[in-house]
C-alpha cells in the first residue's frame, strides 16, 4: 500500500445496505483499479462483490457463480471485470497464469481472499475489509487518495439521493462527456431520473489576463447557471428538464429524464424531421428577449455572461496552439503567422458590431438534443446542455445545428435547414438577412477554428483521440464558411498555413 493512503469506515445494518454499495462502487471503480476483499467467512464479500457485478452489467438476474473452484471469473461489461476468488491458490505465481496482469491492464479485477497473494497484488489497490459488528457489518476501505476520493464521491451522491427522498434508489451509470461531467440513471420509484455529476474544480493555470482557461471562455463552473437557464427557457414554454433537486456547494443535481431518443438514426445518419423541428425551436428561442440576469432561490443572481471578444479569441487561439503543431508535427505557428491570425479575428469580430445578439446555447447540436416523439411543437425537442449559454450572435447555434460537430449534415439537408430557419425569422418580421447571413459565416468559422483545436486538446493534453474522426468534417464545415466574402482574409490564411487545401 502506498503511504498516501485514506481510510474510510462505513456501517452496514442489513443486506440490501451491502447490495447499495457494491452499487456505489460499480461507478466509483475505473479500469486498471484491484478491488481486494477481505474478511471471515460469512462476512458478505460475495455479495457484495455479486451487488458489484449486476450494478455494472446493469441487470439483475446476472448469474454471478462463485470463482472458488475456477478461481476466476470473467465478464465482458462496460469495462471488463475479472472476479478471482484466491481461497484455493496453490501459490502466488499462479496469478500470472490466470492472466491477473491482462485483466487488470484492460479492466477491473475483484479479489477475494487477496491474503493468499498479499505480495504480488498491486501496491496501489483497493483494500477494503468487512468484519461483523452487533446485527450488520463494518467496512473499512483503505486506498490511495485518487481512488479513496472517487469513493468519497459516489458515497456524497448516495447520501445526496438520501437527503432528496430516495436512500434505497438504484443507481446505473449512463454517460459522461467532453468535459468533467458524468450522469447517472437514477430509478427512485420506478421512474427514471437523472443525476448530474459536476464535481468542483480548483482552478487552473492562468492563461489571460492571471485568469484561467474557463473563466476567459465564460464556461460553467458551478450548478447555478444550469439551473439559471433551464427554469428560464421552461417557463417560456421549450422542453428543459425540471430540476428535482440540487446542491450546489458538491455541484449534485437531481433533473427530469427527457427522454432517450435522439435526432440521428440506428446509422447514426441526421434524421431530417428532428432536425428540421430543433432549427424551429431554435428560431423561435432568437424571436424572445431573455433576460441577462436570471434570479434564483436563495438570493443568487446568475448573470449570463456576454460572448465577447477575448472569449472569442480565446477560443479561436485553439488553432495556433494546438492545431498547427499537430498539422505540423510540433512545430508551432510563427510570430508573424499569429499575429497575422489574430489581426484577420480582430477585424472580424468588430464585424459583429452590428449582429443580432440574444441568448446562444453554445453547443446546439445532436448529442444535446432530445426527440420526443409523443410531444408536439418545440416541445419534441429536449434541450439538456445549455450551462455555458451567453448573450451574443444568435447566429453560432444556428451554425451548431446546421454543421452539427458530431455527424455530417450534407448540402441537401443543410440548405433545407437554412432555407427553414430563414424563412420563420422572415415571418417574424423585422429580420436583416444579410447581416445575419455575414454573422453566421463568422460565427462558422470562429466555432469550426475553436474546435480544429479542440479535437487535437482532447487527443493530446486529456489521452482522448476519438474525437480526431470529427476533424475531416470539422474542417470541410470550416471551407463553407470561408466562402462568405467577409472572410477572405481567413480563407487566404488558413490557405498559406495549410489548414485548408486550397481557396474554396
Amino acid at each position: 500500500m502506498t503511504t498516501n493512503e485514506a481510510v474510510l469506515s462505513l456501517f452496514l445494518e442489513d443486506e440490501r445496505s451491502t447490495d447499495r454499495l457494491g452499487e456505489d462502487l460499480a461507478l466509483a471503480l475505473r479500469a486498471g483499479d484491484c478491488l481486494a476483499l477481505s474478511g471471515d467467512l460469512g462476512t458478505g464479500k460475495s455479495s457484495l462483490a455479486r451487488a458489484l457485478l449486476r450494478a455494472m452489467a446493469d441487470d439483475e438476474e446476472l448469474e454471478v457463480p462463485s470463482p472458488t473452484f475456477t478461481l476466476v471469473q470473467s465478464y465482458d461489461l462496460r469495462i471488463p471485470v475479472s472476479h478471482f476468488d484466491l481461497y484455493r491458490l496453490g501459490d502466488p505465481g499462479e496469478l500470472t497464469e490466470l492472466g491477473f496482469d491482462e485483466a487488470l491492464q484492460n479492466g477491473i479485477c475483484l479479489v477475494e481472499w487477496p491474503e493468499m497473494a498479499e505480495g504480488d497484488l498491486p501496491v496501489d489497490r483497493i483494500n477494503l475489509r468487512l468484519d461483523h459488528e452487533g446485527k450488520g457489518r463494518r467496512v473499512t476501505i483503505s486506498a490511495p487518495k485518487a481512488q479513496t476520493a472517487r469513493i468519497r464521491r459516489v458515497l456524497a451522491i448516495r447520501d445526496f439521493l438520501g437527503k432528496a427522498g430516495f436512500p434505497e434508489a438504484r443507481r446505473r451509470f449512463l454517460t459522461g462527456d467532453a468535459s468533467l461531467r458524468a450522469y447517472e440513471a437514477i430509478y427512485p420509484d420506478g421512474a427514471r431520473r437523472i443525476l448530474m455529476d459536476w464535481p468542483p474544480l480548483p482552478e487552473g493555470p492562468p492563461v489571460l489576463d492571471g485568469k484561467p482557461y474557463p473563466k476567459v471562455a465564460h464556461l460553467a463552473e458551478n450548478a447555478y447557471p444550469f439551473v439559471a437557464i433551464a427554469d428560464t427557457l421552461r417557463e417560456a414554454g421549450f422542453a428543459t428538464p425540471e430540476i428535482y433537486d440540487v446542491d450546489y456547494d458538491q455541484g449534485i443535481l437531481l433533473i427530469e429524464d427527457l427522454g432517450s431518443d435522439g435526432v440521428l438514426d440506428d446509422d447514426g445518419k441526421p434524421i431530417a424531421e428532428r432536425y428540421r423541428a430543433s432549427v424551429e425551436c431554435l428560431a423561435l428561442l432568437h424571436s424572445l428577449k431573455i433576460p441577462q440576469d436570471i434570479p434564483l432561490a436563495g438570493g443568487h443572481v446568475h448573470h449570463v455572461p456576454d460572448f465577447d471578444r477575448t472569449a472569442m479569441k480565446m477560443e479561436v487561439r485553439l488553432v495556433l496552439d494546438w492545431h498547427l503543431p499537430w498539422k505540423r508535427n510540433g512545430a508551432a505557428a510563427s510570430d508573424g503567422e499569429r499575429a497575422d491570425y489574430l489581426d484577420i479575428w480582430d477585424k472580424l469580430i468588430d464585424e459583429l458590431a452590428t449582429a443580432e445578439t440574444n441568448l446562444l446555447l453554445r453547443d446546439f447540436h445532436s448529442p444535446n438534443i432530445i426527440w420526443r416523439a409523443s410531444e408536439a411543437g418545440i416541445k419534441r425537442v429536449g434541450l439538456i446542455d445549455f450551462q455555458d449559454a451567453m448573450i451574443g450572435p444568435t447566429s453560432y447555434d444556428l451554425a451548431s445545428i446546421t454543421q452539427d460537430a458530431r455527424v455530417t449534415i450534407g448540402p441537401r439537408l443543410f440548405q433545407q435547414l437554412m432555407d427553414d430557419y430563414l424563412s420563420l425569422r422572415r415571418a417574424q418580421g423585422n429580420f436583416d438577412e444579410a447581416r445575419f447571413m455575414k454573422s453566421w459565416a463568422i460565427m462558422s468559422a470562429q466555432r469550426n477554428c475553436k474546435l480544429a483545436g479542440l479535437w487535437v486538446r482532447l487527443m493530446q493534453r486529456d489521452g482522448k483521440p476519438g474525437y480526431m474522426k470529427h476533424m475531416p468534417r470539422t474542417l470541410s464545415y470550416l471551407e463553407v464558411a470561408l466562402q462568405h466574402e467577409t472572410l477572405a482574409p481567413l480563407r487566404d490564411w488558413c490557405v498559406r498555413t495549410g489548414i485548408v487545401a486550397s481557396e474554396s
